[in-house]
């Protein structure tokens, strides 16, 4: 195949370390796969002192093959691996490892939840202070920081040290590593014996690196010292697609390789074989509004093509609606359903979506596990209060509810399965305080049973003081009681399409089993429209993309507070454009639970920037 004369540089890049900028769609896989075809053809080296690695174990055997029909089915002993594979075999010479040595992930979530379980925290979202809890071990061990000097985002500095040191005491006793353990162990070792660092260094003096813009701190730490003295360090990515900073990754890496490396060659692909060039002005006006980035001249191959469609709404069921005729439009068109993505910043972005694809009968597969809302915590409190105000008198169900807010009703007098306010009054009749505290929670359960569920739900917010309870939880949490209150949000909002409590709860369980149907189905379902985060939607492209709720506090994220983190943001909105081949579709809503939304900051880069040319178009909807 011909190559561009970009590419034929980065192809034929002799020694030393040479970074290649790869913006989307610009061929980096096929630089890649021709450079290893180079270095042995052309420079002589040995297939077996080239190593390749990636970050995903599908991209690796990708790599593998595409190189493999590049060589017209030759076998060559080239190394393909991940960061990790390639660690642990290092580990495995040295310390004579086997995978019954590696973490499993469930493994590392019973420890967690066993230490925590010991340690009695008040904490009602398990799984989500457990993905929190590890995410930040993970930090901590990947960007090398002194646990001394860590402050947690989810707990105390105390309580997050403690669980830190339990959980490495614990591996220590099991004889096992986790995959941040594996990148630790493999630069101590090779820091600490140069006769290992000097083997692996000649077995390996050519390293190839794919996606380089995900890397952090330790991957890149060892890579360093693999490379040296030699420094064959070939690098490829794009730091405007870097979108894992909360899982390590460091773009700063990529941006100062310059700087670790002055020698090293600069090679930029500025041709996007992907798209038309209407999305490729759009995407680069906005990302060009990054201020830490690499300079580029990213330009398209393709024709002009439509322009973008920029699309306000009054509120998100409008906005559901439109896209959802926009869908059948394309389909009626010609397209297939495969051919078309939905783009949302958040797996639970999905969910009014979801309903309106099953009421239109459209094929979909979500790439992201879809939470069901009404397993949250906050949704089986307010159950619980419903049921009460239905009769029940559970334990179980007073146990949920009865110190939320705080009433300060011990447990002890909660004893046997059925409760009674009868003998909840007995109990405290000593207590004045504490009688008025039960009366007024059976006098608000009187008035919720005659509600609908809609103002029940309120009533629980306002009248109950449950919000309060939500808001001493986020602090304790470290939170924004805003991310609790959404819930609360969502809830109220699905509970105004019913008019009893026993018709909403009815719906509950269909809600359920419909989505443990639509799971199994949509694993085999090959011809249906994508709906994907803007996170897993990297490395795909689609002839049809809707980027949809593109709001401020969604696109950007309203937890992007420091300019790093809304520089991210930015760039997952690229990453998001880029994917589009054909047509995009930009959407937002302008009022949502009440309250009136604004479109992206980024929609408005987009506007204003492009006033030549104007390569988006913007509807306008009347009320």
């Amino acid at each position: 195949m011909s190559l561009s004369e970009a590419q034929s540089r980065a192809v034929a890049h002799a020694e030393g370390p040479c970074i290649c900028l790869a913006g989307p769609g610009s061929g980096k896989t096929t630089v890649i796969t021709q450079r290893i075809k180079y270095l042995i053809e052309q420079g002589g080296v040995q297939p077996s002192g080239i190593l390749v690695i990636t970050f995903t174990k599908a991209a690796a055997i990708e790599m593998k093959e595409r190189f493999g029909r590049l060589m017209g089915g030759k076998h060559l002993p080239v190394t393909f691996g991940t960061f990790h594979a390639v660690f642990f075999n290092i580990l495995k010479n040295a310390y004579h490892y086997t995978g019954a040595n590696i973490l499993r992930e469930e493994q590392r979530y019973q420890f967690l939840k066993e230490i925590i379980g010991r340690m009695e925290l008040e904490i009602e979202d398990e799984s989500e202070f457990l993905s929190g809890i590890t995410a930040e071990i993970s930090t901590v061990k990947n960007d090398r920081v002194p646990l001394e000097h860590y402050y947690s985002a989810n707990c105390s500095e105390e309580i997050f040290r403690e669980i830190f040191e339990k959980y490495q005491r614990k591996l220590m006793e099991s004889r096992l590593l986790d995959f941040d353990d594996m990148l630790v162990y493999t630069y101590e070792l090779l820091q600490e014996r140069k006769d290992i660092r000097q083997g692996w260094q000649q077995r390996f003096p050519y390293i190839l690196i794919d996606e380089f813009q995900d890397i952090n701190q330790i991957q890149y730490d060892v890579i360093r010292l693999l490379a040296e003295p030699k420094n064959n360090l070939f690098i490829v990515g794009d730091d405007d697609q870097s979108i894992y900073r909360f899982r390590g990754a460091r773009p700063e890496i990529m941006l100062n390789f310059g700087k670790d490396y002055p020698e090293a060659k600069l090679v930029k692909l500025e041709e996007n074989y992907r798209s038309t060039e209407n999305i490729i002005k759009g995407a680069v006006r906005v990302i060009e509004n990054n201020t830490m980035r690499y300079p580029k001249q990213i330009h398209g191959v393709k024709e002009a093509g439509e322009r973008i469609e920029v699309h306000g709404f009054v509120n998100q069921a409008q906005e559901n609606t439109y896209l959802v005729n926009k869908v059948k439009e394309y389909l009626d068109g010609g397209y297939r359903p495969e051919d078309i993505a939905v783009l949302f910043r958040t797996n639970t972005g999905a969910r009014l979506m979801v309903g309106k694809f099953m009421e239109y009968n459209i094929p979909f597969r979500m790439r992201d596990i879809l939470p069901n809302i009404y397993e949250h915590w906050i949704a089986k409190d307010l159950m619980s209060y419903i049921k009460m105000a239905m009769g029940s008198r559970e334990r179980k169900e007073f146990l949920r509810i009865i110190n939320r807010p705080k009433r300060y009703v011990s447990r002890e007098c909660l004893d046997s399965m059925e409760i009674s306010f009868e003998n909840l009054r007995t109990y405290y009749k000593d207590k004045e305080w504490m009688e008025e505290r039960v009366d007024k929670l059976e006098y608000d359960l009187r008035l919720l049973a005659g509600m609908t569920p809609f103002a029940a739900v309120n009533f629980i917010r306002c009248g109950v003081g449950y919000e309060e309870y939500l808001e001493e939880y986020a602090r304790y949490r470290r939170m924004k009681p805003e991310e609790l209150y959404d819930v609360l949000n969502e809830l109220q909002e699905a509970a105004k399409n019913f008019h009893t409590f026993e018709d909403w709860f009815c719906h509950i369980e269909e809600y359920a089993e419909t989505l443990k149907r639509q799971a199994k189905e949509e694993q085999r379902e090959s011809h249906a429209v994508i709906f994907t985060t803007l996170h897993s939607a990297k490395g795909l492209e689609f002839p049809i993309v809707f980027l949809v709720d593109a709001n401020e506090g969604n696109m950007p994220h309203r937890k992007a507070v420091l300019d790093v983190d809304m520089q991210e943001e930015r760039r997952m909105f690229y990453v998001g454009m880029t994917r589009a081949k054909e047509h995009l579709h930009i959407y937002y809503a302008k009022e949502k639970y009440g309250k009136t939304l604004h479109p992206s900051r980024f929609v408005e880069e987009l506007k204003k920037n492009i006033k030549k040319g104007r390569p988006y178009s913007a509807p306008c909807l009347r009320r």
